[in-house]
């Protein structure tokens, strides 16, 4: 071979061995800067609640509903609904409420904060009595429904007029109810926002409080822009409280917008669990997960149990698979109509029903007293979502345990939720070979049932939406 042509293959060798090279090199720069955004993300979840929350007067404090110079008919409500002693965000709120100042409170669910904004209204009600006079924003039906109730019990004694405006109910009967001028509207904010286009003679020009429950989870919900037009429409002098569990920039911009030097008060400093709350976890082979699932309602037969999964799907699915089973389960999930999703949550409550599957409709606000087990059959998408699923138990200083099922295509997932968590949660002990075989064949056959229930189900659905659809196009020619 000629001199020429060795040093051709060497200049090829070299320039083959260099593209390697740098080939290898974007692929660990780009390893290093995946590592990076995934540490900056996890770090802006734990960031999310800032750090300059104003300190409030100490003071104001108070130990005793008594202690405060409520009208008598508020006061004999609290001692009816068993208010002995405030909670952390009712002992900081309510005086400032009471002040008439705006406030913004951040606390987790199940905190007392629904009574932390709705004394401070009801007292003022009392002197004024005017209609429309105070409006809750609330992000689900189910929270709205629950805020309301509240308001109805604290306001007995004093004639109160409430009014629950939320989607999937029918909208002239609400028309009818908000023609009957109640004088503290509970809402979710489209629903109340079609009223406010479309029903004549309704208007909040002479609104005087204004109420954003669950805050953060509002903007989550893409409710951003909805909330823009109803804060257009609202008067400016009045007073506003915001709760949220945790206060991002989303959040600031919406103080920004809408509170006058508003009191901030944080009972909530860092994403936390409960202290007596037992977490746990169990690594699962993905075709054995609901054979699993089915092990443990075996093990906690009889408790008060929260299932939750990522989709409509997988929670009407698995609630057949309970069923089909001998479990007694009740779905909740967003394609439910209004009344099957109170009928499900007030089996749930009353006991009718121990065992609920749902999707994160039932994560955030619903307050179910008594659960003894939260299972996450599906691992949930951001580190939020797991704290608020996991706290449905442990309330009011009761003890709870949560297991999460994790098979191998929700390591990354779980990792992030140990990370903003700060600790790595124990391994549950997994039931021995013979036990899971054994009981496999029998899930196997029940998961096919429930599949082919399912499928029927959709169809019947996809049915019933055709139907009325080509109902409502008759109608419209006939006008």
């Amino acid at each position: 071979m000629s001199s020429k042509g060795i040093i051709k293959k060497k200049t090829k060798t070299n320039s083959s061995d260099a593209t390697k090279k740098l080939a290898e090199k974007i692929k660990q720069q780009a390893l290093l800067n995946q590592k990076q955004d995934k540490k900056e993300e996890i770090q802006e979840e734990k960031e999310e609640i800032k750090d300059d929350i104003e300190t409030t007067d100490d003071s104001l404090k108070f130990t005793s509903f008594h202690e405060l110079n409520l009208v008598p008919d508020l006061l004999e409500s609290i001692d009816k609904m068993k208010f002995t002693k405030p909670t952390p965000i009712q002992s900081e709120a309510i005086p400032y409420g009471l002040q008439g100042k705006d406030l913004i409170g951040l606390a987790v669910t199940g905190s007392g904060k629904t009574a932390a904004f709705a004394i401070p209204i009801l007292q003022s009600l009392w002197y004024q009595q005017t209609p429309y006079f105070a409006l809750v924003l609330a992000p689900t039906r189910e929270l709205a429904y629950q805020i309301k109730d509240t308001f109805d019990a604290l306001g007995s004694n004093m004639g109160l007029k409430s009014s629950c405006i939320v989607g999937g109910m029918d909208m002239m009967d609400q028309a009818r109810d908000l023609m009957r001028k109640p004088h503290v509207i509970v809402a979710t904010p489209g629903r109340i926002m079609d009223h406010l286009e479309n029903t004549k003679g309704f208007n909040l020009k002479n609104l005087k409080y204004l109420v954003m429950d669950e805050a953060d989870r509002l903007l989550d919900m893409d409710f951003g822009p909805i909330l823009d037009k109803i804060l257009k429409i609202l008067p400016k002098q009045r007073n506003t409280y915001l709760f949220s569990a945790t206060m991002t920039n989303k959040i600031e911009k919406l103080q920004r917008a809408s509170l006058n030097n508003p009191i901030k008060i944080s009972v909530s400093s860092k994403y936390q669990t409960a202290d007596n709350l037992i977490q746990s976890m169990m690594l699962v082979n993905d075709g054995y997960k609901n054979t699993i699932l089915i092990y443990l309602l075996n093990e906690f037969i009889g408790k008060s149990i929260i299932i939750f999964t990522r989709t409509i799907a997988n929670c009407q699915r698995t609630c057949l698979l309970a069923r089909i089973l001998g479990f007694n389960s009740v779905p909740l999930h967003g394609q439910l109509s209004q009344t099957q999703r109170l009928g499900s949550l007030n089996k749930f409550k009353s006991g009718k029903s121990n065992i609920l599957i749902a999707t994160d409709v039932a994560a955030r606000g619903l307050d179910i007293p008594s659960v003894d087990i939260v299972i996450n059959y599906d691992i949930p998408t951001d580190s939020k979502s797991y704290i608020h699923r996991v706290g449905r138990t442990a309330r009011a200083g009761k003890s709870g345990k949560s297991i999460s099922l994790i098979t191998q295509y929700d390591l990354e997932l779980y990792l992030r939720i140990e990370a903003v968590l700060g600790k790595k949660l124990p391994k549950e002990d997994n039931p021995s070979k013979e036990i899971i075989d054994a009981l496999h064949i029998h899930v196997d056959k029940a998961t096919a049932e429930a599949i082919r229930q399912t499928k029927e189900l959709h169809d019947k659905r996809k049915e019933s939406n055709y139907r009325r659809r080509d109902r409502d196009d008759r109608d419209r020619e006939e006008r």
